[in-house]
């Protein structure tokens, strides 16, 4: 393959990270044709289509190896100027990040602040389910991501983060309403008929806990409320509306004061999580990731779990 300009390379991630090629343009400084043409000539020395034509415009398999390389170097051009006293040392310095909701909400802020200010580093934060945050590491879109998976990404290490524990809760009226039942009736009979409250049509949780509870006989109802901020969720399950997995830094407090009620102490759902960032030298990464790790270390579950739903 051809030598690839750099011009090229970093128009092609403007296009990406814009959205459209006038967009582009207009960060660049240089007129939409001119990024076409930038584009264009990238692909023919490439020799694979690197964009896929939509709005906004999305890198393809092979446009996607192209974003990590423009965004690598990057991020290694600014850290080698900052090591030779060429650069601007007020310069912000973007560093794209993808988290789950719940972390963001719950412990995730906290470790940020902990990154030296020296550094100047500009977060940007992706909002994804922990499962499919690798989504966005694969595509070049972040340079870290916090996550459900140990298996990395080509390219990426891995470090374990702990477990995120998620307690199945409801407000009391609602148990009372919903519940209660006749005396003595079993919490695995009743569950699967209460509305319930789910993040997103993907998410599964609230699915995945009654069918440990029912031993795969039953799903959480086909009644569900779909309230996608982690804040609001918790809103959701707090005013009645359906009972749901909370987690466990959230409910705490609210368990506490009486405005929620454990479904089942014995039972919860804990899900790991992992820090995967790409192999690079660079001291963003490395003071971003240390503070990760270590709010991490004290706001997660680290020791084994005890026994739970998905037993």
């Amino acid at each position: 393959m051809p030598e690839l300009p750099l011009d090229q390379v970093r128009t092609l991630l403007a296009v990406v990270d814009e959205g459209t090629f006038d967009a582009a343009a207009a960060a660049l400084h240089v007129t939409p044709s001119a990024v076409s043409q930038r584009v264009k000539a990238l692909e023919q020395r490439t020799g694979r289509v690197l964009l896929t034509r939509t709005k906004p415009v999305r890198p393809t398999e092979s446009g996607q190896v192209m974003v990590r390389l423009a965004r690598q170097t990057a991020r290694l051009e600014r850290d080698a100027r900052a090591e030779l006293g060429a650069g601007d040392p007020a310069e912000p310095a973007p560093l794209p990040v993808a988290v789950n909701a719940d972390s963001l909400a719950t412990w995730f802020l906290d470790a940020l602040t902990r990154v030296p200010e020296e550094l100047h580093i500009c977060f940007e934060l992706h909002r994804e389910d922990e499962f499919h945050t690798l989504t966005l590491l694969r595509e070049g879109a972040v340079m870290a991501a916090v996550t459900s998976s140990s298996q990395p990404v080509a390219g990426c290490s891995v470090r374990r983060l702990g477990r995120l524990r998620y307690l199945p809760a409801a407000a009391p009226a609602f148990v009372e309403r919903h519940l209660a039942g006749r005396p003595g009736t079993p919490l695995r009979r009743l569950l699967p008929d209460a509305p319930v409250v789910c993040f997103d049509r993907r998410d599964s949780l609230q699915d995945r806990f009654v069918r440990r509870l029912t031993g795969g006989r039953r799903g959480a109802s086909r009644l569900r409320h779909h309230v996608p901020t982690s804040e609001g969720f918790v809103d959701a399950v707090t005013a009645g509306m359906g009972w749901g997995l909370v987690p466990e830094p959230q409910a705490l407090p609210r368990l506490a004061a009486g405005t929620l009620t454990a479904l089942d102490a014995d039972r919860t759902i804990d899900v790991p999580l992992f820090w995967q960032q790409w192999k690079l030298d660079s001291p963003a990464l490395a003071a971003t990731a240390d503070a990760v790790v270590a709010a991490a270390g004290e706001a997660l579950v680290q020791h084994p779990r005890r026994p739970t739903a998905d037993d």
